[in-house]
């Protein structure tokens, strides 16, 4: 019998009882239909699994009880920031999820001058709220114990102002360069343009601000399609592919 596997943003540890409400306990009880005494597995993002055992389970809450801490589970060496510009609806989802399982470490979403999306207040917060639960679910599909976290968006002009020690790559087909030719590294920070690419504007900046060009080869890939792509590559050469 499949063990199913669930996030939860609570403490964890052997002996220690723990409520699932909410979508969880929906999840779990309603649509799986687990019952007293079944066993699941519990993360929280700490890079270990938790296998629980169903103590009670009410109409909106489940009952649980932590038995045992499985073996931390492997991260890719290759830490892999994917710098996305902000695409529309379930392309952005899409990017999240897939780079997700492909093993990317964490994301931030950037605004450039052909995002199409316009996001403020309280609709980019929980626009946020919900990439970070589509992260959450590629996470529990993909086996992933740690949860890369969605960073708060932020221009693209205040990123390049911000140093950072990673080696900074931007998709841009049609270079010369190859992404999978390139020399080993640790950790990068992948930028992906939206939809039409960056301008011409802003890849001067990115050049400017030390960001290399690389392509993927000869075709040219929708932004949805791209990040995940590119980080599939930078696994295979450099990561745990």
């Amino acid at each position: 019998m499949r063990i199913h596997r669930v996030y939860t943003p609570a403490a964890l540890d052997p002996g220690k009882r723990v409520t699932l409400e909410g979508k969880q306990a929906h999840y779990l009880g309603r649509v799986l239909r687990v019952a007293t005494g079944q066993s699941v597995v519990l993360f929280n993002g700490d890079g270990r699994d938790y296998v629980c055992e169903i103590q009670q389970a009410r109409k909106n809450a489940l009952e649980l009880e932590v038995s045992s801490r499985l073996p931390a589970k492997a991260e890719s060496p290759l830490n892999i920031t994917v710098i996305q510009a902000i695409s529309r609806g379930e392309r952005m989802d899409q990017t999240l999820q897939k780079c997700t399982e492909l093993g990317a470490s964490a994301f931030l979403p950037v605004w450039s001058e052909r995002v199409e999306v316009r996001l403020k207040g309280e609709k980019l917060e929980r626009r946020q709220q919900h990439w970070q639960s589509v992260v959450i679910s590629a996470c529990e599909q993909s086996g992933r114990a740690l949860v890369p976290e969605v960073l708060p968006a932020m221009a693209l002009s205040e990123y390049l102002s911000n140093p950072v020690e990673a080696k900074r790559l931007v998709l841009a087909p049609g270079v010369d360069q190859a992404l999978s030719r390139l020399e080993s590294m640790e950790e990068v920070n992948l930028l992906v343009g939206p939809e039409g690419g960056f301008s011409e504007r802003e890849l001067s900046l990115l050049e400017a601000a030390g960001v290399l060009p690389v392509s993927l080869g000869p075709r040219v890939l929708r932004t949805e399609t791209a990040a995940p792509a590119a980080v599939a590559v930078l696994q295979a050469v450099f990561g745990d592919f």
